[in-house]
């Protein structure tokens, strides 16, 4: 069961409209690491949640909190646009300044949401459901979230720094805040999931299945090779249970792939040399 509350869980007003600000803004509701990315993601993960309460509740705490940062993002939105449009294109081929204000807008500000926010990204795109990331193992899930909230992090402050709106800033000055701690919040998670499990997802799958042999080897296939100087090409791995080993040289194992023709009914070109499969 989900209660609203109609306070903000912050309160920041601009100090004068900006539509075209607003449509900047938008990336933080509806792109790929925005907030609607994260609010669904956290939700989907916790009502997933079999048998560990701590995280399931974790995850539905954050996940709602995601859900009050996209109203408080819409309800910015909004105030920017505030006595902005109409009056402003009025004005617009009278100011230049303004009319180039103007044509940085979105359109579907004015015509589809009629002065609201959209669920989309900063061009227009709309979210999708494809963006979020769950599934049923918590090791994965909250590496996915901390890459989320390091990318969403990343995108407030370079908005941040393209405004000089105190209210603005003070908004984002918030939620930048919060990413902060969700980054910190998520690591500490990953560290006491690795401490339990290891490194390696998923922990329960023998190791002994798998090509060991090539585990743990960085092989050289480009230009180059700086990568070698890297803590993952010497030294005992970091899951400790392997030796990491630089190939410069990588020798290919297979031999090249010769297909068979394809069926007459087909139409493919057919195959200039026929003693390939004779």
């Amino acid at each position: 069961m989900f209660s609203h509350i109609k306070q903000l869980q912050f309160e920041a007003k601009p100090e004068r409209p900006d539509p075209n600000y607003a449509k900047k803004l938008q990336e933080l509701i509806g792109g790929q690491f925005g907030e609607m990315s994260v609010a669904m993601q956290y939700l989907f993960q916790g009502w997933s949640v079999r048998g560990n309460d701590k995280y399931k509740d974790l995850l539905l705490d954050i996940g709602t909190e995601e859900i009050g940062h996209i109203e408080m993002l819409a309800t910015m939105v909004s105030r920017l646009l505030d006595d902005a449009p109409v009056q402003l294109q009025e004005e617009a081929a009278k100011d230049p300044v303004i009319g180039a204000v103007m044509g940085g807008m979105n359109p579907q500000h004015v015509i589809v949401a009629g002065l609201g926010a959209r669920p989309s990204d900063s061009v227009g795109n709309p979210w999708m459901g494809s963006y979020i990331i769950s599934s049923g193992n918590l090791l994965a899930d909250f590496r996915a979230n901390l890459n989320a909230e390091s990318q969403g992090r990343l995108q407030a402050v370079r908005l941040y720094e393209m405004s000089d709106d105190r209210g603005v800033k003070d908004l984002l000055s918030v939620l930048i805040a919060r990413d902060s701690y969700h980054q910190n919040q998520w690591a500490a998670a990953i560290a006491e999931l690795e401490e339990q499990e290891g490194l390696l997802v998923p922990s329960t799958f023998p190791r002994e299945k798998e090509r060991l042999d090539v585990s743990y080897k960085l092989y050289n296939f480009s230009e180059g090779e700086e990568s070698s100087t890297g803590r993952w090409a010497q030294g005992q791995a970091f899951d400790g249970q392997g030796e990491y080993e630089y190939i410069s040289s990588p020798v290919p194992e297979g031999d090249r792939p010769n297909l068979k023709p394809a069926p007459s009914g087909l139409h493919n070109t057919p195959p200039m040399d026929d003693k390939l499969f004779r």
